[in-house]
């Protein structure tokens, strides 16, 4: 009896501990206060009712996201925004994830979480620089900066060429802008409070921003001088081939052709519709003169060719016109025929070369510019090697006597014409070497002829339409 009363004693005693001890655990857990001694960036939070610390704690960041920011450059104020505004963000997350555990979870996860709490936090700060970018924009560096100018390069009325130096702009340097601001970000709520009376002060990391074109890389493109020039006369051109002359010169006009670049006449016309477009004037439609649109076209790529050659480059693509012109000597013409002829030429002299072209008066002048050497020349002979006869075409008149005949159109000879290019040095014939063999067809003089009776028959013989020295149609 003893022995069982001494067991029920010491049983009522172990429940009685650990009622005890359950209940201290139960009370130290379910204490409403942050642990004592704990502190946020410096600010002593230990002790104060959990929903009084996250009142107060919501406070004190809203309050510091409108820490004033001064942005600085060359000690000049650009400008001023919260902190807020600039993209900076604070959160006291992982504090407010350990408050959690110290209300969640088992009554041992909470013992557990209040026993080993962390005394010394921190805030965590962010900046996302997009909003920044927002008031920095690159119209704000335009305006505050200035803009980088392009280096020039100008053709004189002399022809000199005279360069023009460009000028740098500064912009922001955004990685350094984030170093500066998170170096600038205050870590603890006394130095926020600090700050806002006096301001935070980040000054702009600049950097220098060349512009596109520099005078380095237009000195290396190597334009240093008129290499040639080669001009042919309008003549008594009408108004509506001159200024056909003028839009093709137009479109030419300014051309930079990289080492080893193709010139591509058609592409310059295709320009040259798109711009200023073309007017009546005479054509050549399958050997024949005839009205159309952008007569007189063919002068431009033809005082090109002759440019071309003087300068030794590389022919690629050319054919004479089916009729002589007027304006240059027989074998030194190119002709153009939209879709079925270009011209085309290939910049070889190692440099960039330039090409101005302009109708001044009556007179159609281009002029190349690049890199030369000065004791090089080329010049141009043609030599008519064969005259082609006319020869006659009879058409049928019903209102002359049988027999008899009666010119209609005189004819005109053709011309075989072979062109030769000697290259000098030194005023010395060092080459020289055929550069086409062309043929002019000759043009059949029409002759009617009397029968007697019916009327007059003038048949054509059926060719596929080839419009040179001018376009198909009006875009």
């Amino acid at each position: 009896m003893k022995k069982l009363h001494g067991v029920l004693i010491a049983l009522i005693s172990l429940i009685l501990a650990v009622s005890l001890v359950y209940g201290g655990l139960y009370l130290y857990a379910g204490q409403l206060s942050v642990p004592k001694g704990t502190s946020l960036a410096g600010w002593k939070v230990g002790g104060m009712k959990m929903g009084e610390a996250r009142t107060e704690l919501e406070r004190k960041l809203q309050s510091l996201h409108t820490v004033p920011v001064t942005l600085t450059a060359g000690g000049e104020a650009k400008i001023r925004l919260t902190l807020k505004e600039a993209g900076v963000s604070y959160n006291a997350d992982s504090f407010l994830s350990g408050l959690d555990r110290l209300t969640d979870g088992s009554l041992l996860d909470r013992v557990k979480a209040r026993y080993g709490f962390q005394k010394v936090w921190s805030l965590q700060g962010d900046w996302d620089s997009a909003l920044l970018k927002r008031s920095l924009s690159p119209q704000w560096e335009s305006a505050s900066f200035g803009d980088p100018v392009n280096a020039t390069r100008r053709i004189t009325e002399s022809d000199g060429i005279v360069y023009t130096p460009g000028s740098t702009a500064q912009r922001v340097d955004w990685n350094g802008l984030e170093e500066a601001m998170r170096a600038a970000l205050p870590g603890s709520f006394s130095q926020a409070e600090a700050a806002r009376s006096t301001g935070i002060v980040v000054g702009l990391p600049l950097k220098t921003v060349q512009p596109d074109v520099t005078l380095d890389s237009l000195q290396e493109q190597g334009v240093t001088r008129k290499i040639t020039e080669f001009s042919t006369s309008l003549g008594s051109s009408g108004p509506g081939r001159i200024y056909n002359v003028e839009s093709a010169a137009k479109a030419v006009n300014d051309t930079l052709l990289p080492p080893g670049g193709i010139f591509d006449y058609g592409k310059a016309i295709e320009k040259a519709v798109s711009t200023t477009g073309f007017r009546e004037a005479p054509v050549i439609v399958n050997g024949k003169l005839q009205p159309g649109v952008g007569g007189g076209i063919c002068q431009v790529s033809s005082t090109l060719y002759n440019a071309a050659l003087r300068t030794g480059l590389e022919i690629v693509e050319r054919r004479n016109h089916s009729l002589p012109v007027s304006y240059l000597p027989k074998g030194q013409d190119a002709t153009f025929a939209q879709g079925s002829i270009n011209f085309r030429f290939r910049n070889n002299t190692g440099r960039y070369l330039l090409i101005r072209s302009a109708v001044r008066g009556r007179t159609l002048t281009v002029k190349f510019f690049g890199t030369f050497p000065q004791n090089v020349s080329y010049t141009v002979e043609s030599k008519t090697v064969d005259i082609l006869p006319p020869g006659s075409r009879t058409v049928p008149d019903a209102s002359l006597p049988r027999g008899a005949s009666r010119t209609l159109q005189r004819g005109k000879a053709g011309y075989v014409v072979e062109t030769y290019l000697t290259r000098m040095v030194d005023g010395i014939a060092v080459e020289r070497k055929r550069l086409s063999r062309d043929i002019y067809r000759p043009q059949k003089a029409l002759v009617a002829v009397g029968q007697g009776s019916g009327g007059l028959f003038t048949p054509e013989p059926t060719e596929r339409p080839l419009v040179e020295d001018g376009i198909r149609k009006v875009n």
